[in-house]
């Protein structure tokens, strides 16, 4: 199909036209550079023919969301938005590379630039969800680079807030990374589906094509409609792509929104144990805090680098994941484990900030451990294992797990809440005929096994506080039903 011709660049006061960058199906996108202060910006501009009120209306909420959101290094700066003399709305961003979008088609990115991304991305989409948005577009084209190297966010565009509660009218869609209940029309959007279109990305960067894409097969839009409508992804293909990343993006992509991750927060916290388990620095998780400005945020550092995790020779059953409601929350951005300086109040990226000092707690430990290490040098390892026990004791252990099979041959695990403090997170060990799979962090009481018929699953829980695993629960076991 031809592509039409990009439209006349409008006359911006205190902006020159360079070039033209791209061209989209409601608006283009040109190079320009702003006079005061001297930058090159790229300005993104409605076309004549589609602008009416409705389309004004959404370039204005498109404005006023970028603005409200591109404080967060992960999402992409707006400058000003406003109206040319010919009546084309127009925004003033910052100048970033679509570089990505190709390259990973082309060559295979490195798993740990990838994971690197992602949680730099999901950390972005985590943010706007407390803000009460959904992105509804995340895909490879959409994550663009700065000048330094760093991704970010773009095309708020069809985004929508999560608490609108009237119809909406049709929008554009991204099939291949679209959650088969959005492609259904059963909903214009949830976290879920946001949830399943971040692995959707994340997938592509790692295989170079999109999940439900057939190398040399029919990919047509109703093909991939219906290999999506069936939620199974083939695999990777990657030797360098670790079986629990793989286990967690075909989680995300569950065609059940129950069993895909919970929040983008929680897919960034499991992509940061794959981090681990590769041994390659954590990347830190980006989120808006609202308890910088009380100062009590000198664990968070603890809370969201996680240890990593036994990697079996299997990968997990999907499991049952608690939607939870995201918060409205303040306008401050640092990395986890940074707070403001009290004398300078938060004010988008250039807030001073300073390394969280460590609580009485974390001193206390590590006067402990420092004592510990005395201890395995005078009394060796015995004392250090008694010790370290010692300072679990607080963690709270799971008991009575239950489980009953439904109808469709799955079995659910649950159990009571043992008293979980903020932060914490179930660690569910299955083991399905004597093969272990990778344990599976989660928020949630309930855990859902895809069992084959005749299988005898177990499953253990322990409670996962601050990276470190308390004592696992009894073991229970439940043999599937024969067809």
């Amino acid at each position: 199909m031809a592509r039409r011709l990009p439209s006349q660049p409008p006359v911006l006061p205190g902006f020159s036209y360079v070039h033209v960058l791209g061209s989209g199906g409601f608006a283009d996108v040109f190079l320009y550079e702003q006079n005061m202060p001297r930058r090159q910006v790229a300005v993104k501009v409605m076309l004549s023919e589609v602008v009416n009120d409705q389309v004004r209306q959404m370039f204005q909420a498109e404005a006023n969301l970028m603005a409200q959101l591109s404080a967060h290094p992960s999402i992409l700066t707006v400058y000003q938005a406003s109206v040319s003399s010919d009546g084309r709305p127009y925004l003033v961003m910052e100048l970033c590379s679509a570089a990505l979008s190709e390259r990973y088609r082309r060559e295979p990115l490195p798993v740990a630039e990838v994971l690197r991304i992602a949680v730099k991305i999901g950390s972005a989409i985590e943010t706007a969800h407390r803000a009460g948005v959904l992105h509804r577009d995340i895909k490879p084209s959409n994550i663009l680079l700065t000048a330094y190297g760093h991704p970010v966010l773009s095309d708020f565009g069809i985004a929508s807030t999560l608490t609108a509660q009237r119809e909406q009218d049709s929008v554009g869609l991204s099939i291949p990374w679209s959650a088969p209940e959005v492609l259904l029309d059963e909903t214009p959007g949830t976290i879920a589906s946001e949830v399943w279109s971040l692995g959707a990305t994340v997938y592509s960067l790692l295989a170079g094509r999109s999940p439900f894409e057939i190398p040399g097969g029919s990919n047509s839009s109703s093909d991939l409609m219906a290999r999506i409508g069936k939620a199974r992804p083939q695999s990777i293909g990657r030797p360098d792509v670790p079986a629990s990343l793989e286990a967690l993006l075909r989680r995300s992509m569950a065609r059940r929104a129950d069993q895909r991750p919970g929040s983008a927060l929680e897919f960034v916290r499991e992509l940061q144990l794959v981090e681990a388990e590769l041994g390659i620095p954590q990347t830190s998780a980006e989120i808006v805090m609202e308890e910088w400005a009380l100062g009590t945020v000198a664990d968070d550092e603890d809370r969201t680098r996680l240890r990593p995790v036994a990697t079996g020779s299997a990968p997990p059953r999907s499991g049952g994941r608690r939607r939870r409601t995201p918060a409205r929350a303040q306008a401050a951005y640092a990395p986890v484990g940074t707070v403001r300086e009290p004398s300078a109040p938060a004010s988008g990226p250039f807030s001073k900030s300073r390394p969280a000092e460590a609580g009485p707690r974390a001193r206390g430990v590590a006067w402990v451990l420092a004592a510990a290490a005395l201890l395995v040098t005078g009394l060796g390892a015995t004392a250090l294992v008694v010790l370290l026990r010692t300072l679990g004791s607080d963690v709270p252990v799971v008991s009575d797990i239950d489980a009953r099979l439904d109808s469709g041959g799955r079995i659910e695990f649950s159990w009571r809440d043992p008293g979980l403090s903020e932060g914490d997170r179930y660690q569910v060990q299955v083991v399905d005929e004597g093969v272990a799979a990778t344990p599976t962090l989660q928020e949630s009481a309930v855990f859902v096994v895809d069992a084959d018929p005749g299988d005898t699953v177990c499953v253990t829980v322990a409670v996962n506080r601050e990276g470190a695993t308390g004592a696992s629960s009894s073991e229970k076991c439940v043999e599937a039903a024969e067809g």
